[in-house]
């Protein structure tokens, strides 16, 4: 199972995330968010990564041109869409970045929200499900209504995000089977900036799960 640490803003708080088990790190290219990282201070931390690591920009309505842009200044292998782009947008960025992994991350309140993903599914390599907030669009905190995801099977692999905590990590993963899993405010001490103790506890609370 992948598990994505979501919001790095410091080169070695990254690379302890991926000495303790993290497959892929998240970056927040969103400039109105608390844990927004620009371009250099990206470069600084994927320096400090093993080449195994997926490197992944989180954008919102960003256009395909300044994602492209940020994607080759700073060596991004994925990119992370968390505004209202469509299915074809998703398209037109596949085709300027065919190399990179391309994630739509969509916030779910209802059934209605969970049937908006599956339409993205041939657009893009991988889904995200976050929690709903009428002000932002990701780190809240806020947990999914995990029951209507039990049965989600997109056809693609997909993340859960929303709240995922150390402590209730195992009970997520008991109601729902996802391809992987991303945590932000649910390892930090403050916006951007991540318990390491924190972060540990989570890679034990996975194993033992197993």
């Amino acid at each position: 199972m992948r598990v994505k640490i979501c919001g790095i803003t410091q080169p070695q708080q990254g690379k302890a995330i991926a000495s303790l088990g993290a497959t892929a790190l998240g970056f927040i290219c969103v400039p109105a968010s608390p844990r927004y990282i620009k371009v250099e201070q990206i470069q600084a931390v994927v320096e400090q990564l093993p080449e195994t690591i997926d490197k992944i920009g989180v954008f919102a309505n960003s256009t395909a041109l300044e994602i492209t842009q940020t994607v080759v200044s700073s060596g991004l292998t994925g990119v992370q869409l968390h505004g209202d782009e469509s299915a074809d947008f998703c398209q037109q960025l596949r085709q300027l970045l065919p190399n990179v992994e391309i994630i739509k991350a969509l916030r779910i309140r209802s059934f209605d929200d969970i049937n908006k993903a599956v339409t993205y599914t041939t657009n893009v390599d991988t889904l995200l499900l976050d929690a709903y907030h009428p002000q932002q669009l990701g780190g809240t905190g806020t947990t999914l209504d995990w029951t209507i995801l039990q049965k989600f099977n997109p056809g693609c692999p997909w993340f859960l995000a929303g709240g995922l905590t150390p402590d209730n990590i195992v009970e997520a993963l008991i109601q729902v089977h996802p391809s992987g899993i991303d945590l932000s405010s649910g390892v930090e001490r403050a916006p951007g900036d991540k318990d390491l103790d924190k972060v540990a506890k989570l890679f034990e609370r996975l194993i033992t799960r197993n």
